[in-house]
């Protein structure tokens, strides 16, 4: 992918997690820290109890985590398929006699395609981890 399309869904996806992370995991992150703390505080709790109670402090987050992880990775994976679509396109017109210039064009062309309609999903792609992230229990 040509260095400014890469940089422009790298910024976009940036953004979008910087988001994520401030408004919503950051809060779960406090709410799981506090939880911990109480969790120390049970003396009278064995550390088998103890260690258990952290560890369900610690679920939430973990869920997140892995809803923003998950969404990310189908989200390359896509982009990725695109690309490679592209990349098999601009070959088939190499192999059918075109000049590399104009393969070196259809590439460009098709990627910025890519990214474009990538970066069109990203919105939608954020507001269902924002409603998922606000689904998991605290």
């Amino acid at each position: 992918m040509a260095e400014a399309h890469q940089a422009r869904v790298l910024k976009t996806i940036e953004d979008m997690v910087q988001s994520l992370e401030r408004y919503h995991i950051r809060k779960m992150q406090g709410l799981m820290f506090k939880c911990s703390a109480e969790c120390c505080e049970r003396s009278v709790d064995s550390m088998s109890q103890v260690h258990n109670c952290i560890e369900r402090c610690h679920t939430p987050l973990a869920q997140a985590q892995g809803l923003v992880t998950n969404e990310l990775e189908k989200f390359q994976d896509r982009l990725t398929r695109c690309t490679m679509h592209c990349n098999d396109k601009a070959k088939d017109l190499l192999d059918s006699g075109a000049k590399e210039p104009a393969a070196r064009a259809l590439m460009e062309n098709c990627v910025g395609s890519c990214v474009d309609d990538h970066v069109n999903l990203i919105p939608s792609m954020t507001h269902r981890l924002k409603e998922n992230l606000n689904s998991i229990p605290q």
